[in-house]
């Protein structure tokens, strides 16, 4: 490695003895053939070590692979590259008239890495990213390709799967027919008496944001598809200013609100996709556990606010729709994810992570495999049903472990 490389926060230097982009997949399968360990990068937007291969191992970045994006619009699917990222394919499928049915947050972050650790966006009837998925194609360790499709016995435990099993060179994507959203941004919904439920369901998707400096929201996006009705939101004021989820930040690097509608992938990611949402100067943390604990859940946090406050940039309320990924954290349940943004600060943050987990522990919380968390192995174990199903695969894929790196083994308990 002739360069330092750092994830998008710059908490995580990778250690890794050789950084690689290839240009093409052949030069790729040769780099994976002859490695004894590898991981791939993506686009950095991860918060621990989940990419670090080890000293001596080898880093892949695919940002030198062509940028494929196929799209087929009669039968209304996508493949895209592995290098892909979400701002450059949503626009290449809009412009054939076709949406992808969510978006996360930032449009800025890779497909394949979003898939690959079950990030998502939000909506009480919206899968993880990884549920629009119908086949991903792997560069296996003896430098082969790999296809897997929905319906095969294997496929949800090879699409989440943490970079385990392979190198994901491309993905095959559902698309649906093109639509517009309306976002309104509302300020101020109090936490006593709230019906969780019934403002999840307010609108195609929906984020609650809250400093926890007090009860209650500071801020709630409503992101309403145009061909469904307008929302009735009665619980708190609509703001008056332009909103950015993270307090002193420019609102700039939003995307438009106040009603005005727009493409899908115009609106459904919080940010623009030509600003970047922040410098990075933050830690991440992120818990998904059975929507129907939300209320509880939320109080169980608001009995430790005066600990979280101080350490906290803002801290978002979504939801997802079950998924069967083996590893998705939404897998099999309906699901309420509370994402924390902390302060650039790893020793101070990381107790009240801790604090922030055992507030959680009762509702069977499962930690997103790309943010910080410190949930042991043995209780991950307990709330991933399929774990023993993926370490079959694991073994049955890559039997060396060339793409088993230390976050992998001790997060999962694998060998």
């Amino acid at each position: 490695m002739t360069e330092t490389v750092t994830n998008w926060a710059g908490n995580i230097t990778y250690a890794a003895g050789e950084l690689h982009r290839p240009g093409t997949l052949d030069a790729l399968r040769s780099l994976v053939a002859g490695a004894a360990r590898v991981r791939v990068l993506g686009s950095g937007h991860s918060f621990n070590e989940i990419a670090e291969p080890g000293a001596g191992g080898v880093l892949l970045s695919l940002a030198g692979l062509p940028a494929e994006i196929d799209v087929d619009p009669a039968a209304r699917t996508v493949r895209v590259g592995g290098g892909v990222r979400y701002a450059e394919l949503a626009r290449v499928v809009h412009g054939h008239g076709l949406a992808l049915h969510n978006m996360a947050s930032l449009p800025h972050i890779s497909v394949a890495g979003s898939v690959a650790t079950g990030t998502h966006g939000s909506g009480v009837a919206n899968g993880s990213l990884a549920s629009a998925v119908r086949e991903v194609e792997l560069v296996t360790a003896d430098g082969s390709t790999l296809r897997i499709g929905r319906g095969e016995d294997r496929f949800d435990g090879a699409v989440t799967a943490l970079g385990a099993l392979g190198v994901v060179t491309a993905l095959t994507l559902d698309l649906e027919p093109g639509f517009e959203v309306e976002q309104h941004v509302f300020t101020e919904l109090p936490l006593e008496g709230l019906d969780f439920e019934t403002v999840a369901a307010s609108a195609y998707s929906v984020s609650l944001f809250t400093d926890w400096r007090a009860p209650g929201f500071r801020q709630v996006w409503l992101k309403r598809r145009t061909d469904q009705p307008l929302p009735d939101f009665p619980w708190a004021a609509p703001a008056t200013e332009a909103m950015h989820p993270v307090p002193g930040m420019p609102a700039v690097n939003c995307t438009r609100q106040f009603g005005v509608p727009g493409p899908w992938h115009e609106r459904l990611p919080h940010f623009r996709a030509d600003f970047m949402p922040s410098s990075g100067a933050e830690l991440q943390s992120e818990y998904l556990l059975p929507r129907g604990h939300a209320l509880d859940a939320l109080h169980a946090l608001d009995a430790i606010r005066t600990t979280v406050a101080p350490v906290l940039r803002t801290c978002e309320v979504r939801t997802v729709a079950a998924d069967a990924q083996w590893l998705s954290p939404s897998y099999g349940r309906d699901t309420v994810a509370l994402h924390f943004t902390w302060i650039e600060d790893t020793a101070a943050v990381l107790p009240v992570v801790r604090q922030v987990e055992a507030a959680l522990d009762p509702f069977q919380a499962r930690p997103h495999w790309g943010k910080v968390f410190t949930v042991p192995a043995g209780v991950l174990r307990e709330r991933y049903p399929r774990l023993d199903d993926f370490a079959a695969l694991t073994g049955a894929l890559d039997p060396e472990g060339t793409f088993r790196n230390a976050f992998v083994r001790e997060s999962l308990g694998l060998r």
